[in-house]
């Protein structure tokens, strides 16, 4: 049967977004329909928007997303009517190889709802990495769904559905930042400050944040970051000089590409300590190359690494970090600039365009 509700589409490559009405079906075996109850701007929204990742319109925008469990299908026993969950993009399998040894962070059967959203005339909608949640409701597979604890404000809770779990991930998972390390973090947008506040709750002694914008470098201060590089008109070596200069000559423990550039990366892999780790976390685009001298990553050692989805596991990451942020030990909420509703969308990829915000996130 099914329900009409509210979402946001994108029809065509760089069009702007519409409000419409979509038809979601009753949840099927596996699947859960979620009343969506906040919603964050993401950049990967807006990479779907311009046909950056597929030519697959129209696309359902939005996945950051929190909400309550509304109807579950057959067989579902993660979650039940009722629940406040946080939707995430990677429902693991169980069954492929790295879920068999132990890793499900890094499963390579992720999946989704088997069913799909409609327009009103039938067409089918592809929803942003599986999930669709600037809607008023969106079906999604069970396993999308991690319950958290309800006294968390959706507009915050919604945030570790992507960008905010990327960053602190990168920081924690994949960059294995600890008590008394130091890191240095490129690119300050939200991925990036989430690795700073995500290095904070490590423990790390010296917290470099490095961007081109003051205003960015402000907020990772406030996020934890011990020092600030603006790297306007600094070459590589001049960033690498800055960060040795704050760690005792040597270079950080880790440093986290969040921008996803050759030119930074390079700065991330020379501005490293020897037997350093560099973790990429910004996306780079197909057509970006990168040429490093064999020797120097020979002779440097350590650890090239890249981070997926901040090599969470939405089980036993979404509930503590929740439980932290409850605790006043994870300021999340400093995360969130504005609370917009589903119309303001384009002017929110505008403002994220241009830095003026770290997220805006969609009420519903």
């Amino acid at each position: 049967m099914g329900q009409l509700v509210r979402g946001v589409v994108a029809r065509g490559a760089g069009k702007p977004v519409e409000v419409v009405t979509i038809s979601v079906p009753d949840p099927g075996p596996g699947e859960a329909v979620v009343a969506i109850q906040a919603c964050g701007v993401c950049h990967t929204d807006l990479h779907y928007r311009q046909g950056g990742i597929s030519d697959d319109f129209p696309f359902l925008l939005g996945h950051e997303a929190a909400g309550v469990v509304e109807a579950v299908g057959e067989g579902v026993t993660e979650v039940a009517p009722g629940d406040f969950v946080i939707l995430n993009w990677r429902a693991v399998c169980g069954q492929c190889r790295a879920c068999r040894r132990g890793r499900p962070q890094y499963c390579f059967n992720t999946h989704n709802a088997r069913q799909k959203m409609t327009l009103t005339d039938g067409t089918e909608l592809s929803p942003a990495l599986g999930i669709g949640a600037f809607a008023e409701k969106t079906l999604v597979a069970a396993g999308q769904c991690t319950k958290v604890d309800a006294d968390a404000p959706a507009t915050v809770a919604g945030l570790l559905g992507c960008g905010v779990m990327a960053g602190l991930g990168a920081a924690i998972n994949t960059g294995g930042v600890g008590r008394g390390d130091s890191i240095a973090v490129i690119g300050c947008g939200g991925v990036g400050a989430a690795a700073i506040a995500g290095a904070r709750l490590a423990g790390a002694a010296t917290i470099i944040a490095i961007d081109l914008d003051d205003r960015k470098l402000a907020g990772a201060r406030q996020l934890g970051a011990t020092h600030a590089i603006n790297s306007e008109g600094l070459d590589r070596d001049g960033v690498v000089s800055a960060i040795q200069q704050l760690t005792g000559g040597f270079g950080a423990d880790v440093v986290i590409d969040a921008v996803g550039r050759p030119e930074t990366y390079q700065q991330a892999f020379y501005g490293r300590d020897l037997a350093g780790t560099v973790v990429l976390v910004g996306v780079p685009t197909p057509e970006l190359t990168l040429e490093l001298p064999l020797i120097d990553v020979f002779g440097r050692g350590g650890s090239l690494k890249s981070s997926w989805y901040g090599d969470c596991l939405p089980s036993r990451d979404f509930p503590m970090l929740i439980d932290l942020f409850l605790q006043g030990r994870l300021p999340l909420d400093k995360f969130v600039s504005e609370t917009i509703g589903l119309d303001d969308i384009e002017a929110a990829f505008q403002k994220m365009h241009h830095g003026d915000v770290l997220r805006s996130v969609v009420v519903l």
